[in-house]
């Protein structure tokens, strides 16, 4: 009786021990680090490998741990990677970021891996954290000098300027740009903004200014200076919008000098010459000229305009004979046919 009941017991012993071992022989859990010892701050890898088939699945007790002990941390867990062994089995490999910042050694207890009902661990592993090595300091010593700091413009200007200094750049740029056209072009006259109403004739213009100025009755009022001053203004834009002489701005001589290798002006040339010398002496010299002599300057004046007037342009002598034959022709084609018959 006693002998059954031991062989009883060993069986269910034998029983007891074997399914676990039945059940551990299905997955296998395993661990290592890169490396045992690791400088203080700096980081090292806990590589975890499961070993079991497709349809299990399971967990780690430290998944959502900070810690694996008291001064060792987990700071990262990338991704698991997943590979097909076959057989209907897989290996999942799965990575702990460990990181210490405290010197010593440290003993990792062994990682749980549940399975159902079934835990599964690894083996115990050592991690040991050197110090940082720090020159030591044989002295006291003063605080480190302050430092001066680059120059830029940039912190010198308010914020609304310097987020927004490219706005304000383009602007310049752009009244610049303006300013450039306004004084190049537009007030010399070659852009403008307005359409200009066609430029009459230099001849049409004079005689025009000449009629003003006589019915202002300047000279006879006593204003001499102001009458020889507008007689010559008349005179000077003539001969620069008839001749292209720059009269506006040259003197008496320079003047005349210039009209002698124009041969329509040379006839009056003498006269333009007086009327220039008499506006200068009564301009600069303060000369007060007779009536007679005013009113001669003025009809010196007006000779000059007539006598250089452009001529009108003469058709060629060949074009008016083309024509001429054309409308002979036309009117030859235009007669009627018994008109021709008493021709011949």
């Amino acid at each position: 009786m006693i002998e059954r009941l031991k062989i009883f017991v060993a069986i269910a012993l034998a029983s007891c021990v074997m399914c676990p071992a039945k059940a551990q022989g299905s997955v296998v859990f395993r661990a290592k680090m890169d490396s045992a010892i690791l400088l203080m701050g700096k980081q090292t890898a806990l590589h975890l490998e499961i070993s079991q088939n497709k349809e299990a699945v399971g967990r780690l007790t430290c998944e959502t741990s900070p810690v694996l002990t008291e001064r060792v941390e987990v700071v990262d867990r990338p991704e698991a990677d997943t590979v097909d062994l076959g057989n209907n089995r897989v290996q999942i490999n799965r990575d702990l970021i460990l990181q210490s910042f405290d010197s010593g050694v440290y003993v990792i207890p062994p990682l749980e891996y549940v399975v159902g009902r079934d835990t599964f661990r690894t083996n115990q592993l050592t991690l040991k954290v050197l110090p940082v090595q720090v020159d030591s300091m044989t002295g006291i010593h003063d605080y480190k000098p302050i430092e001066g700091l680059p120059f830029n413009l940039l912190d010198f200007l308010p914020s609304f300027i310097a987020h927004y200094w490219w706005i304000y750049l383009l602007l310049l740029v752009l009244v610049g740009l303006g300013l450039w056209v306004y004084f190049r072009w537009i007030k010399n006259g070659k852009l403008t903004l307005k359409p200009q109403k066609p430029e009459i004739p230099p001849y049409e213009e004079a005689i025009q200014s000449l009629n003003e100025l006589k019915q202002r009755q300047l000279w006879q009022s006593g204003q001499e200076k102001a009458y020889y001053t507008g007689l010559t203004d008349i005179l000077r834009r003539y001969i620069y919008r008839r001749f292209g002489v720059n009269a506006v701005e040259m003197t008496t001589s320079e003047i005349l000098a210039s009209l002698k290798t124009y041969e329509e002006a040379h006839d009056v040339n003498k006269q333009l010459g007086q009327i220039l010398e008499i506006a200068d002496f009564v301009k600069f010299a303060k000369v007060r000229p007779l009536s007679d002599e005013n009113e001669v300057a003025y009809q010196r004046a007006l000779n000059f305009v007539e006598t250089t007037k452009p001529a009108p342009q003469e058709a060629d002598e060949s074009d008016v004979d083309d024509k001429a034959v054309d409308k002979k022709e036309d009117e030859e084609k235009s007669e009627p046919q018994d008109k021709k018959e008493v021709k011949k």
